[in-house]
């Protein structure tokens, strides 16, 4: 029972952040830009999970401050980077594009693990770096040459969300030695937002939030697919392993494509459908090889 519930969390979790174009699309047809977008994330975020903590969690809040170099990494290096690509690659591309694309991030994961971690390069794990390669080749459409090829500028931003994305699991890592994920999670927060405002220029655009939909979009971007998004996805790992959460979170872009298809009337091809599933497959693989590593220590 517990093991169902705990996949209904990863469900809910991987849902959350699938619907996460809605609102960065109500946000952009409003009249903010992209970086205003990460800015009103990282802010929104943070005062969610700052008040949480410190109403339920307080003790949580201590690190040591030469830590804070780990927070720079998930903070400014990852999530603003990370945020700012794939918002922009959403404007650029499509949501169900810029979506597949940030789904590269295990490929890095695996390259930089490789590097830094002396994890070793298994002959699965090559498998799945070449077909996350060959399902983006198809997905941006370069291969069959389409009319639906997509910009050189947004697949560099599409895969950049990906890198940047994998290098918030390279310098969690190192962070989650030391602390609870929820510290984690708030100071990596705290730091983007603080280094975010002073380039966001949100106070030239205030007027915008006069605008009751800009405000239900905030909302939704920093509670319901930030916050919430999280909580759900921890919880679900509490009860089942990491790679399993891993899988099934896998749904994320599938709910993205469905949602620019439904609600922003966006086409694919039949070419670009099969990208998805292989990156997607990808994923799957790469999860699979760490679970049965795991079994075998």
């Amino acid at each position: 029972m517990m093991r169902n519930l705990a996949y209904l969390y990863i469900i809910i979790g991987a849902t959350f952040w699938g619907v996460i174009g809605i609102f960065v699309t109500t946000l952009y047809n409003a009249g903010f830009t992209p970086i205003q977008v990460v800015a009103i994330r990282s802010i929104t975020a943070c005062v969610f999970l700052l008040s949480f903590v410190l109403v339920a969690r307080r003790e949580l809040l201590i690190i040591k401050v030469s830590d804070s170099k780990l927070f720079i990494g998930t903070g400014i290096i990852s999530i603003i980077f990370f945020n700012w690509c794939l918002f922009s690659a959403i404007k650029e591309t499509s949501l169900s594009v810029a979506s597949i694309l940030l789904y590269t991030a295990p490929a890095f994961v695996t390259l930089f693990s490789r590097i830094l971690f002396k994890e070793l390069l298994t002959r699965k794990k090559v498998v799945a770096l070449l077909i996350t390669l060959i399902g983006c080749i198809l997905v941006i459409g370069v291969f069959p040459i389409s009319n639906q090829s997509v910009s050189l500028y947004g697949i560099v931003l599409g895969i950049g969300s990906g890198l940047f994305y994998s290098l918030y699991s390279i310098f969690g890592k190192l962070a989650l030695k030391k602390y609870h994920s929820l510290t984690v999670t708030v100071y990596t927060f705290i730091f983007a937002a603080c280094a975010i405002i002073p380039f966001s220029g949100l106070w030239e655009s205030t007027y915008l939030f006069s605008n009751i939909k800009v405000w239900f979009a905030i909302i939704g971007l920093g509670l319901l697919s930030t916050v919430l998004a999280f909580i759900f996805y921890t919880k679900g790992l509490e009860l089942i392993e990491t790679s399993k959460a891993s899988i099934i979170a896998t749904i994320e872009p599938v709910v993205a494509s469905l949602t620019g298809f439904f609600l922003f009337n966006e086409k694919l091809t039949l070419w670009q459908y099969w990208g998805i599933f292989l990156v997607i497959l990808a994923v799957i693989i790469v999860q699979e090889q760490k679970r049965k590593s795991h079994e075998t220590n």
